[in-house]
């Protein structure tokens, strides 16, 4: 459930809906209580102001299907095919492999749009049913990799060591971030490892980092960057040099 302050006039409708009294009306807007909440929606179906919206729907792959196959002669003018993202979509191998395998079965190009941090078994799995591979790449480093995201990053580079290998194609994205991976240690140990990986091409898109996320951690009622860490966005001169020292290696960078 999403909240918008903005919207809301404070007349306690949702509160009065709720069937478990997870909500209440405070001075900072409504509060919602996430350890009891059973996300029923009624408290959405009551607001006259549309302040509260219930964001994302379960579908099942024969509905999803049918949507895709609705767009084929669109793929067909485009050369363009299905990407599965996210979020992460290896968290969900078995829906992914079923949706990867009906699609491949009837001629549509497949990419997976993935951190790859997940079991080289299930990896293997998807892996065989992929045409393109989309791999984010947020630093060389195992150290700060789990300290600015949580988790370390041997098992993301194995993968891509391994799928690299397989000669399918892939496509490094690096979200570009002063104060964490712009640096020339980290993007030249970047290119090194790209460029030593059997890859038909080796292209790295440059994504530099913004803060449109604010509004939505705003909506959630969570914190954005609680940490306080030091991000900027990058500079003109940031993005080029990034881009010379990835060429000097071999390796194709845009942005």
């Amino acid at each position: 459930m999403m909240y918008s302050k903005k919207k809301c006039i404070g007349c306690k409708r949702c509160v009065e809906a709720c069937p478990v009294q997870a909500l209440s009306l405070t001075s900072n807007g409504i509060h919602q209580d996430h350890s009891i909440c059973n996300w029923c929606g009624q408290c959405v179906s009551v607001c006259p102001s549309l302040a509260l919206e219930m964001c994302g729907t379960e579908y099942s792959v024969d509905y999803l299907m049918q949507e895709i196959e609705k767009e084929m002669l669109f793929m067909d003018h485009s050369c363009g095919g299905v990407t599965f993202c996210g979020g992460e979509p290896l968290m969900f191998p078995e829906t992914l492999f079923d949706l990867l395998t009906r699609c491949g079965a009837i001629g549509i190009h497949r990419a997976v749009d993935t951190s790859l941090y997940a079991k080289e078994e299930t990896v293997i799995t998807v892996m065989n049913e992929t045409d393109l591979f989309l791999v984010d790449l947020k630093h060389i480093d195992t150290h700060k990799h789990q300290q600015f995201c949580g988790a370390p990053n041997e098992r993301i580079l194995s993968n891509l060591r391994m799928i690299a290998s397989s000669g399918k194609d892939i496509n490094i994205r690096i979200p570009l971030i002063e104060g964490f991976n712009a640096d020339d240690e980290n993007i030249t140990r970047t290119a090194t490892f790209l460029a030593s990986l059997p890859c038909k091409k080796k292209i790295v898109q440059l994504l530099p980092f913004h803060e449109t996320a604010i509004g939505k951690h705003q909506k959630l009622g969570t914190i954005y960057n609680p940490n306080n860490f030091p991000f900027k966005h990058p500079s003109p001169e940031c993005l080029q040099r990034c881009k010379a020292i990835f060429n000097q290696y071999g390796i194709s960078a845009n942005n």
